[in-house]
């Protein structure tokens, strides 16, 4: 029996807008959130800041300095230069300086393997949720096997054996945690798969890898926008962590985990090294959690029903 115009579902075009109005939606519904303007603010003036103030300042973050060293910030005393606001190390370094390119490099870490995360998990998720049968189990099975390995031990095996480059950290994390994503993913495809816009498509001719990437790849991205957000402050933390044990980014170059590391030896007289990029870290990730935690409740808004 041949198949007539009538017999063909819908076009398959507002499947796309469809994933691009809920997307839309959820971002007015957080930029509407003071919370969110908070977060933002905060988080795109730390960036500024360390994109910008480590070069207009001229000043080497590994430079020594022996005749500057363990300068206290502006508000401690007598020993303190205005050409090092938040002070120095224990040979001469300026911590401002320091925290800021710390902190350049754990966004960096961050975003990079949140990017590592999506791209692996939500492709594999997409063809779990879109064959369905032994592809789906061979993939979930994968799945569970990498979730029953704790990351942080995994990092720690991994980058024990091997020279701790910045792209190896990013890998590392980013081959971790990908489950997470992939999860989600494949259960939002399995439901779409099964409608009437995506069957449209196949009768139209199109190919298994346009449907994905064109029409189910958009509806992915709404449901699971919060938690990259919110992954970016997580791998933030693990990254210190690595520098904090030796195994991040190794010196001379700063960041957040080795600073706090060569600072935790002058807590008792030189407490400004261990606590300054901790404040600069804090901040970062409280912003960052802001911003998350507003686009979860602008998500969960939109898929009860209530906008």
């Amino acid at each position: 029996m041949s198949v007539t115009e009538t017999d063909i579902p819908a076009n398959p075009v507002p499947a796309r807008q469809r994933g691009a109005s809920v997307a839309r939606r959820i971002w007015r519904i957080a930029l509407a959130s003071n919370e969110f303007r908070v977060g933002a603010v905060i988080f795109i003036v730390l960036v500024l800041a360390a994109l910008l103030y480590p070069q207009l300042s001229g000043i080497d973050p590994t430079k020594m300095s022996v005749t500057t060293r363990l300068h206290a910030p502006p508000f401690m005393g007598e020993k303190w230069s205005w050409t090092a606001p938040l002070g120095t190390d224990q040979i001469g370094r300026d911590m401002l300086v320091r925290s800021l390119v710390g902190l350049r490099y754990s966004l960096l870490i961050g975003l990079s393997t949140v990017l590592v995360m999506l791209i692996i998990g939500c492709s594999l998720g997409t063809i779990a949720g879109y064959y369905g049968g032994r592809v789906d189990m061979a993939i979930m099975r994968l799945t569970d096997a990498q979730l029953s390995i704790p990351m942080i031990i995994l990092a720690i095996t991994v980058l024990g054996v091997s020279r701790p480059t910045i792209p190896a950290i990013i890998l590392v994390l980013g081959l971790s945690s990908w489950p997470v994503y992939a999860r989600v993913t494949r259960s939002v495809v399995m439901t779409e798969r099964k409608r009437e816009y995506v069957r449209a498509a196949e009768i139209y001719g199109a190919s298994d890898f346009r449907i994905m990437v064109r029409l189910l790849a958009p509806l992915v991205l709404p449901p699971i926008i919060f938690v990259s957000v919110l992954d970016v402050a997580r791998m933030m933390i693990f990254e210190s962590i690595l520098g904090f044990i030796g195994l991040g980014v190794q010196p001379p170059t700063p960041t957040f985990g080795n600073i706090i590391a060569d600072g935790r030896k002058y807590l008792l007289n030189a407490w400004w090294i261990a606590t300054m990029p901790g404040v600069f870290l804090c901040l970062c990730l409280t912003s960052i959690n802001l911003m998350g935690a507003s686009l979860e409740r602008a998500r969960n808004r939109i898929y009860g029903g209530k906008s």
